[in-house]
């Protein structure tokens, strides 16, 4: 598939999968990759443009990523961020050192209006800073574009070699005009058109499928939530009864959602396609016991859901192709760029080494969560499955601290049932972009019924996201989250107490391990 491309550069800043989620916005492909990406694989790729993204290190470190010079005379447009500024000073003559004064948080930034990255801009604008080095000197060639009172370049450009350079982030939300100056490097300064439309993907991926495909058999890992029943869409459009699906129900699922997956992709269902329900439960019990380490039962859970699906290969007799759910988050947070791993993630991390299948699909791995949604729709899937709450391929194994049970499991979806059904009828689910209860691992002393109890504490989570890169916790009504508490420790036994988690991404994450 022929589309315009802009590469992003990975030099270990924590927005990287931002600034490729901005570019998307604005309907041009965006892909992550490390740093180290050699000149001749850059070269094949044939980017519009290049992005550098911000990092942690000091370009004068020792142990500093860098890029190779030769990128700059590339003739390629390249947009450096905050670390990626100060690299491209650094590199071409220009001289960074500690500043004087650090910058964080909302800054007021002059820009110059005649520069292309600045057209349409405030001459004064709201940009989000955050360094303690600074560009001291511009290198020789470079204008600069745009400063504060103490950081006299915080903008710089080269426009006749197409070097730009910024000391702030124009991808997060804090920077007020930061997709204005985003869609100014990509339409007026890489000269792209805009060509990364979904019904475009949907229709292209379902070609690529069917011609890859072939006339194997294909099993498909369905979960019932938004990414696995696209894949599955996806896949039964474009192969139909070649496609089996296998629904392992894990036993980490939310209340009565075993019987709700079943309902819509089973025989009574509306999808062409193969439907096989594994109850597993014990299984997955047996396997976890006694292990509290969060990477250790992600792995586990992730290498039984494999053993599943060999076993029911097996059964159906041979398979070639296991489709995967995995979207572009699960890729990037699971540590495949320059970026730390924050997380694994079954569809990505937890696969051991011999799979008894073929080759391993995965139509969803370019796609941002909102891109599936898209997708989704584009499908024709209902709007009730679309918007469906995101659910971790580990289930429940990750919303329940410490040792996962029987009796964890029962605990925590009678209070998320609960939880989901009071923000329902308040209305405070709207707008959300995920919301559960999870079971800490921390008993307490309570006083029920003038008894002493030594219970669970239950902790309630709602966040507001875009893109799931970043969340703030949602503002749920104190009236709602009272009643919540109440229904949760009288009608929920082992619970003698519920919190309400407040921390945002980063420094957390959405799930609690």
């Amino acid at each position: 598939m022929e589309r315009e491309l802009v590469l992003v550069l990975d030099f270990g800043g924590q927005y990287n999968q931002l600034i490729a989620r901005r570019v998307r916005e604005c309907n041009v492909y965006c892909e992550v990759h490390p740093c180290t990406l050699t000149m001749d694989t850059i070269k094949e790729m044939n980017p519009k443009g290049i992005i550098f993204t911000g990092g942690p290190n000091s370009v004068y470190g020792e142990e500093a990523p860098r890029c190779p010079k030769e990128m700059f005379e590339l003739g390629i447009p390249i947009l450096g961020i905050c670390y990626g500024s100060q690299l491209m000073a650094y590199m071409l003559g220009g001289s960074v050192k500690t500043a004087p004064v650090s910058e964080y948080g909302k800054t007021e930034v002059e820009a110059d209006g005649s520069s292309a990255l600045f057209q349409g801009v405030s001459a004064k604008t709201i940009c989000w800073m955050s360094h303690t080095d600074y560009i001291e000197k511009a290198p020789a060639g470079f204008a600069v574009t745009a400063h504060t009172p103490v950081c006299p370049v915080a903008a710089m450009e080269w426009a006749e070699k197409k070097l730009y350079a910024v000391q702030f982030h124009p991808e997060v939300m804090h920077t007020q005009e930061g997709m204005k100056m985003l869609s100014n490097f990509i339409y007026q300064i890489c000269g792209c058109s805009g060509d990364w439309k979904m019904d475009s993907f949907v229709e292209t991926t379902i070609a690529q499928i069917r011609n890859r495909v072939g006339s194997g058999k294909v099993l498909c890992a369905l979960s019932g939530g938004v990414d696995s029943s696209v894949a599955a869409v996806l896949l039964s459009r474009a192969v139909g009864k070649q496609l089996t699906c296998v629904f392992v129900d894990h036993g980490l699922l939310r209340k009565n959602e075993g019987d709700e997956v079943e309902a819509v992709f089973g025989p009574e269902g509306q999808y062409d396609l193969n439907f096989i329900r594994v109850n597993a439960q014990k299984r997955f019990y047996d396997r976890l016991a006694g292990v509290t380490e969060p990477e250790k039962k992600r792995k586990i859970i992730g290498e039984e859901f494999i053993r599943v699906f060999e076993e029911e290969a097996k059964k159906i007799g041979a398979v070639d192709f296991l489709v995967q759910g995995t979207i572009y988050p699960d890729v990037i947070e699971s540590g495949l760029g320059k970026s730390a791993v924050i997380k694994s993630h079954h569809n990505v991390g937890g696969l051991p080494d011999c799979v008894d299948f073929k080759e391993i699909i995965e139509p969803l791995r370019l796609l941002f969560k909102d891109e599936v949604r898209k997708a989704g729709l584009e499908l024709g899937i209902p709007d009730y499955l679309v918007y469906r709450q995101p659910f971790p391929g580990p289930g429940l194994g990750v919303r329940i601290v410490g040792e996962v049970t029987a009796d964890k499991v029962r605990i925590v979806q009678d209070a998320d049932a609960i939880y989901r059904e009071e923000l329902a009828k308040a209305g405070c689910d709207q707008g959300l972009g995920q919301y559960f209860a999870a079971l800490t691992n921390m008993q307490s002393v309570g006083v029920m019924g003038d008894e002493r109890t030594y219970d669970y504490a239950v902790a309630l989570r709602a966040v507001i996201t875009s893109d799931f890169m970043t969340a703030e916790a949602a503002e749920i009504p104190y009236a709602v989250l009272s009643k919540v508490m109440n229904r949760v420790i009288n009608e929920v036994k082992g619970v003698n107490r519920v919190m309400y988690d407040l921390t945002s991404k980063p420094p957390g994450t959405i799930e609690f391990e």
